[in-house]
C-alpha cells in the first residue's frame, strides 16, 4: 500500500494571510490597488530590489545590545563617576551584572573579585524588564511590514557635489532607504552602586540624578531618552560582617527595536533613487530629430490620482534643424486630456474630435490615446475601440472581461492623446 504524503506544517506567514480579508477602497478612490489585498498577489517586483554592495550605508537595525551598550557609553564617557580615597581621585569601575556576578551580589550583599576581595566603589547595572509600548507607531504586520520609514542620502561617490553642475543646472540623483518602523519599548535596568563610605556614595548618586531625563548613548550611534526616579541608599553594619555602604536605583530607558530579521525587509522596498532627468529622441517621417527634455521630480513612492496623470511632467521641446512643417510637428506635440462626460458599464463618451494626421503620418486611432481610469493606466488589451462619431464626440469601448470590473457612473475616466 502506497503511503500517504505527509502533510507540511502551514508557516506563521501564511497562516496570517489567510486569515486577512482586503480593504475595498470606495469607487473612485485614487491610490488604490485594483488587486486588493497586496499581500496575497504573490509577486515581487525586481525593480524594487536594490544592491547595497558597495554602499557605505547599511540597512538600519537597532537591538537590545546597542541598548545595553548606550548605557555602559554614558556611565563610561559622560558621566565618569569617581570617587576621593586618601587623598587621590579614583575612577569608579563599571561592570555589566552578568547571572553569575549578580547571583554573587544578592547572596553576599557585595561583589568580590576572584581573590575574595570586596570590589569598591564600584557601579554594577543589568537588565531587569522589556516593556512594549502600543500607543506609539506600529508595524501593522510582523509577517509583511508595510509601515515604513524614509530617510535619504544627498551626495555619494556616483554622485559628488560639483560647482560644475550648478552652473549647469544639473541635478544630482538622491539616494534614499526605507526601514520598516521600529517597536518601542521601555527598558529597565537595576543597578547598585557600592563605595566605602558615604560621602563618596553622595557623589556618585549627585551625578546620576543630575544625568536624569536626559538621551544616554554614542553621538555617534543611537541615544535613548532615560529616566531614574528612586535612589536608595543602604548603610549595613553588623557583628562579624563587612560594612556595606550602597545605593540601589533603577533606570528606565525609552528605546526602540528594529532587529536584523529577514521578515523586515521581504516586504519592503530597502533602497530607492528619485527620477532626475529623461532625455530622449522622436524620428519624424522627414529623418529630421526632435529633442524632448523631461524633468521629474519624485515627491513620493504612493500613486497619485488625476491631478499627478495630468501635471505631473513638465516637457519643453527643443526643435533641432528642420524641413519638417508647422503641421506635422503641431500633431506630434499634442498630447491633450479629457474627462468623460458620462459612461455605462462598458463605454465612455467625451466631448471631442480627433486631431486629423497629417499628410505622411498614420491616421489618427486607438493606438494614439492612452486611458486612466480612477488614475490607474488602462492595459490596451482592455479597450476594444475608440471611434470619432463625428457629431464632436468620441466614444471608447472596454472589455470588462480584460478590464477585470464593469463601469460605473462615478468612474474617472480620462483620455489623453490627439484631440482637436
Amino acid at each position: 500500500m502506497a503511503r500517504g504524503r505527509k502533510p507540511i506544517p502551514k508557516t506563521q506567514k501564511e497562516i496570517s494571510k489567510s486569515l486577512q480579508e482586503p480593504f475595498v477602497p470606495p469607487v473612485g478612490s485614487p491610490g488604490f490597488s485594483p488587486t486588493g489585498n497586496p499581500n496575497n498577489d504573490g509577486k515581487l517586483n525586481r525593480a524594487e530590489q536594490t544592491s547595497f554592495r558597495d554602499d557605505t550605508v547599511k540597512p538600519l537595525s537597532i537591538g537590545i545590545q546597542d541598548i545595553d551598550e548606550s548605557v555602559m557609553y554614558y556611565f563610561q564617557n559622560v558621566i565618569k563617576p569617581f570617587v576621593i580615597q586618601n587623598g587621590e581621585r579614583l575612577p569608579v569601575p563599571i561592570i555589566y551584572g552578568s547571572p553569575e556576578k549578580w547571583k554573587s551580589y544578592q547572596k553576599d550583599g557585595y561583589y568580590r573579585d576572584l581573590n575574595g576581595k570586596i570590589m569598591a566603589p564600584l557601579i554594577m547595572f543589568k537588565k531587569n524588564s522589556i516593556e512594549k509600548v502600543r500607543n506609539l507607531t506600529n508595524k501593522l504586520d510582523g509577517n509583511a511590514a508595510s509601515n515604513i520609514e524614509v530617510y535619504g542620502k544627498r551626495y555619494s561617490k556616483q554622485n559628488e557635489y560639483s560647482k560644475f553642475n550648478i552652473l549647469n543646472n544639473v541635478k544630482r540623483e538622491e539616494t534614499y532607504y526605507a526601514t520598516v518602523v521600529p517597536d518601542y519599548v521601555n527598558i529597565t535596568y537595576d543597578c547598585v552602586i557600592f563605595t566605602y563610605y558615604n560621602d563618596q556614595l553622595n557623589k556618585i548618586m549627585e551625578a546620576l540624578e543630575f544625568a536624569s531625563d536626559s538621551y544616554w548613548g554614542d553621538p555617534e550611534r543611537f541615544k535613548f531618552r532615560a529616566t531614574i526616579s528612586t535612589l536608595t541608599p543602604t548603610t549595613e553594619l553588623s557583628d562579624n560582617t563587612e560594612r556595606i555602604v550602597k545605593c540601589a536605583l533603577s533606570i528606565t530607558l525609552y528605546g526602540y527595536i528594529i532587529p536584523d530579521i529577514p521578515q523586515k525587509d521581504l516586504m519592503n522596498i530597502r533602497k530607492f533613487s528619485n527620477k532626475n532627468k529623461l532625455t530622449f529622441t522622436l524620428e519624424t517621417v522627414s529623418g529630421d530629430q526632435e529633442l524632448f527634455d523631461v524633468t521629474t521630480q519624485q515627491a513620493s513612492t504612493q500613486k497619485g490620482g488625476l491631478s499627478q496623470i495630468i501635471d505631473s511632467p513638465n516637457i519643453t521641446n527643443i526643435t533641432t534643424g528642420g524641413s519638417v512643417d508647422t503641421a506635422t510637428l503641431i500633431y506630434l506635440n499634442t498630447n491633450k486630456a479629457l474627462q468623460a462626460v458620462s459612461t455605462t458599464i462598458n463605454t465612455a463618451l467625451f466631448n471631442g474630435a480627433f486631431l486629423t494626421a497629417p499628410s505622411g503620418l498614420p491616421a489618427t486611432d486607438t493606438p494614439s490615446f492612452t486611458f486612466y481610469i480612477n488614475g490607474q493606466l488602462v492595459e490596451p488589451n482592455a479597450i476594444v475601440n475608440f471611434v470619432d462619431n463625428g457629431n464632436g464626440t468620441c466614444e471608447v469601448f472596454f472589455d470588462p472581461n480584460n478590464l477585470g470590473f464593469t463601469l460605473v457612473g462615478t468612474d474617472e475616466i480620462v483620455a489623453i492623446g490627439k484631440f482637436a
